[in-house]
């Protein structure tokens, strides 16, 4: 007997058949290409009672391509004091209720978090239906290291507090991730080569979507670049680990409090690697102090 087509219809059927349990679930959603969804993101979005949305009419043109005919409603930082109430009120009766944002992984720069926060205190589940996530994608092809970094969302508008808060950053170890937008990156790239020196970077362009582009070079030339050819659409740009520095007493501390960190957690091999990777040195230079931590 022939196999029948694992159709949209029968997926639907079979959790409805299984009964979805109540709750909140967060729900990723394509960042530009409508067929970066999940099976289990269409059969949750299928089965759930509303799907709560930041832009209805955003959120409608996916559901009409993949023939959702769920209810949605808008949940934004405008609304959000006012709607949170219902949403839970809804979760008291024991209704499935779905949150995603325009695009990518709700909660990440998006205006869910307290409602999160207030479901799990009101006792009710919270699930997380994986996808995709920009900040994710954006390290996964840019070439910089991966086993230790820090996502900062946008960095202050004003040239002032943007210069600050990359002063705190710093001493960070790792590759950093922001978002920036397209009119500001030329500027904000001109307060990193300013703040933090050379490093590499990427801006990944558009991720997934038809004009997607990955840009590498320094702050400082792909500052003047973007000042003359302003780049166009959604923007994740990534900062490199600062190249290793001569040695000295402050240099020392920070290898050792990397070490003593990475050691706390992992073997001795595992530790020297990872912070090689994060400061550039080379292995001999690091595992000869690992040595001599590891033994104290």
């Amino acid at each position: 007997m022939a196999k029948q087509p694992f159709s949209m219809a029968m997926r639907k059927a079979d959790i409805q058949t299984q009964g979805l349990p109540a709750g909140l679930y967060i729900v990723a959603t394509p960042l530009g290409n409508a067929r970066d969804i999940t099976l289990r993101a269409l059969d949750i979005l299928s089965s759930v009672a509303v799907i709560y949305c930041e832009d209805t009419r955003t959120s409608g043109k996916l559901m009409t391509l993949h023939n959702i005919t769920t209810s949605r409603r808008a949940y934004h930082e405008h609304n959000a004091q006012e709607m949170r109430p219902k949403i839970l009120r809804q979760l008291d009766e024991g209704q499935a209720i779905a949150l995603i944002s325009d695009a990518g992984t709700p909660l990440i720069s998006d205006p869910g978090m307290p409602l999160v926060r207030a479901a799990r205190e009101a006792g009710h589940e919270v699930f997380a239906i994986p996808g995709p996530s920009a900040p994710i994608a954006a390290l996964s092809i840019a070439g910089l290291p991966t086993d230790h970094f820090s996502f900062y969302g946008f960095l202050p508008p004003k040239q002032a507090a943007r210069q600050k808060a990359l002063q705190k950053l710093a001493e960070q170890l790792g590759t950093l991730v922001f978002f920036e937008s397209a009119k500001r990156l030329a500027k904000t790239l001109a307060d990193v080569a300013t703040i933090l020196g050379p490093r590499d970077i990427v801006v990944a362009r558009e991720i997934t979507k038809k004009f997607e582009q990955i840009i590498t070079g320094d702050a400082a030339s792909l500052a003047v670049q973007f000042e003359t050819q302003p780049p166009r659409g959604e923007i994740v740009f990534l900062i490199g680990p600062a190249a290793p520095q001569a040695d000295g007493p402050d240099r020392a501390e920070q290898i050792d409090a990397a070490l003593r960190l990475a050691l706390g957690k992992m073997s001795l091999r595992d530790a020297v690697q990872h912070v090689c990777a994060e400061t550039g040195l080379k292995r001999k230079q690091v595992y000869e102090r690992a040595l001599q931590l590891s033994e104290k």
